[in-house]
């Protein structure tokens, strides 16, 4: 005798052409390392502006930290909104989902519960 499928199982849609798996891969490493960057890029601002008794004495690879931060949070864009497109996400949660990599600790919790909501709709 066989056991029920279980009621989730039946209702997740199916992973078109696989392309749904890769995009929230994608966007999870994507968003981890965006968020590492912000607690550096924060880490680094306290300490040039908080602690410092003047900017201009913070050395010179302070400013890559912004830099490394950009580059990182512009291909988050990419990955966030590729993940939007095959998941079929309205534009709210896009736009939420995005703006994520701008707070620190927030890209840490989207990436979560954006994980959380994607297996849930879909057999990835």
């Amino acid at each position: 005798m066989t056991a029920p499928a279980d009621a989730t199982s039946t209702t997740r849609k199916p992973d078109p052409d696989g392309k749904v798996a890769p995009a929230l891969t994608r966007y999870r490493v994507l968003a981890y390392i965006t968020g590492i960057w912000l607690l550096v890029l924060t880490a680094e601002i306290i300490y040039k502006y908080l602690i410092l008794p003047s900017s201009d004495d913070a050395p010179e690879w302070f400013t890559y930290i912004g830099q490394a931060h950009g580059v990182f949070y512009i291909l988050y864009l990419f990955a966030t909104l590729d993940l939007a497109i095959k998941a079929r996400w309205a534009a709210t949660r896009t736009l939420a989902t995005a703006l994520a990599g701008t707070i620190p600790f927030l890209s840490f919790w989207f990436e979560h519960k954006r994980t959380a909501d994607v297996r849930a709709e879909y057999a990835v």
